[in-house]
């Protein structure tokens, strides 16, 4: 039974604010800045060079890794850790477009995140492939007998909605196509079995409901039966079988290691490691049964308080991740207001206001703090000030 009292006691959460952007950037851990210190001071400034062996930073990748296939429904030696998640996206779709060369349409839909299908459209572009984007709802129907890769982000970036990732993976290796997954707003979020959904290939990063920290690297995940013939286009010095025998022609190195590319961050793989701490306490099917109730309750209040807004989210919790959006008119003004009083979410364009659920540290209080605040917000009109209308960089 996960004590989620003792979980969210383990972030630090400023005081005064309500956070619900945790499906953007996590908050940090409390013992991440001791985690790193520490690697700092007794690993870098002492060991200096020596630290990749007498610290263990070069097989940092596998150890993370192994710690997130837990969370993810994947087994030990699944999983290895570095770079972005658009070069992990580049390395998952290039190496299963490699294994179907008979084919050349890559499929994804409209509420993909726009990066992966920026990554995609490249790759098709450069080797001569097809990139279909459709609406969610026709994924399914699209997959056809042309088909080399089916590209998904399980949880939609902007609505919440959440794909059967079982039944489209089974209906891609129907028609003989392999399934890739971007768990970007799954991982940490909902209870993911990439085991049990038979995928191909997975990909996700770490800052969000995973809480590594800003810029904390993605992760990406093979099935055992691709392991040992999947060949990324971006071999990198990494991921070569024999890395320190410096040959000049590229051999990939067995398992997941070959999708290594470059060095690993290790400082941001130990402020990781200090969160991953956390996770150690957490059973995901607790975690699902929480982030439910979370978005539940908030929904009905909501809806409840304030009835101009429109959700944009499934209203069915099994179709649904961890997160809810709302659209009004001037929603990003709406949403710079709500966070000048304390209430965190964030907007996306071009009117949704969307609140993530984190259960490891967000609560009903949490719930009733954000619904009263924007109610009060939409009722007194404060959102309509020049102030709140300005567009910053980052929305």
């Amino acid at each position: 039974m996960t004590d989620f009292t003792k979980t969210r006691a383990a972030f630090h959460l400023p005081e005064g604010m309500t956070y619900l952007d945790g499906n953007s950037l996590g908050p940090m851990p409390r013992a991440a800045a001791d985690r790193v210190a520490t690697m700092m001071a007794d690993e870098w400034s002492q060991m200096l060079i020596t630290g990749w062996n007498k610290a263990g930073w070069y097989v940092q990748p596998r150890k993370v890794g192994d710690r997130i296939a837990r969370l993810i429904g994947a087994g030990e030696g699944q999983v290895v850790m570095g770079d972005t998640l658009s070069i992990k996206v580049f390395q998952a779709v290039s190496a299963a477009l490699a294994l179907r060369p008979d084919r050349r349409v890559i499929l994804s839909d409209s509420g993909n995140f726009p990066s992966d299908l920026y990554v995609a459209e490249g790759i098709a572009r450069a080797l001569g492939a097809t990139l279909r984007v459709v609406e969610p709802e026709a994924v399914e129907a699209a997959i056809g007998p042309d088909l080399a890769v089916l590209m998904l982000t399980e949880v939609d970036y902007r609505t919440g909605r959440r794909h059967d990732m079982p039944a489209l993976t089974a209906r891609a290796h129907e028609a003989g196509a392999l399934a890739i997954w971007d768990l970007a707003h799954s991982a940490g979020a909902v209870d993911v079995d990439l085991l049990g959904a038979d995928a191909d290939f997975a990909v996700g990063c770490t800052y969000k409901y995973l809480n590594g920290g800003p810029g904390a690297p993605a992760f990406i995940w093979t099935h055992p039966r691709h392991a040992e013939v999947a060949e990324p286009i971006l071999q990198g010095w990494m991921g070569h079988a024999a890395p320190f025998a410096f040959d000049q022609e590229y051999r990939p190195a067995p398992g997941i290691e070959r999708m290594r590319v470059g060095t690993p961050p290790v400082i941001a793989l130990s402020a990781l490691e200090a969160s991953l701490d956390i996770w150690d306490m957490v059973d995901m099917a607790a975690l699902r049964a929480r982030s439910i109730e979370l978005t539940e309750a908030f929904i009905a209040g909501v809806e409840a308080a304030c009835p101009d807004l429109v959700l944009n989210s499934p209203r069915d919790p099994l179709r649904r991740g961890s997160q809810v959006g709302f659209r009004h008119p001037q929603g990003y003004a709406v949403m710079q207001a709500l966070i000048a009083a304390g209430v965190v979410g964030d907007f996306r364009a071009p009117d949704v206001l969307r609140f993530g659920f984190a259960p490891l540290y967000n609560d009903l209080d949490d719930v009733s703090q954000a619904v009263d605040t924007l109610a009060r917000i939409l009722r007194d009109g404060s959102w309509d000030s020049a102030e709140f209308h300005r567009k910053a960089a980052v929305t």
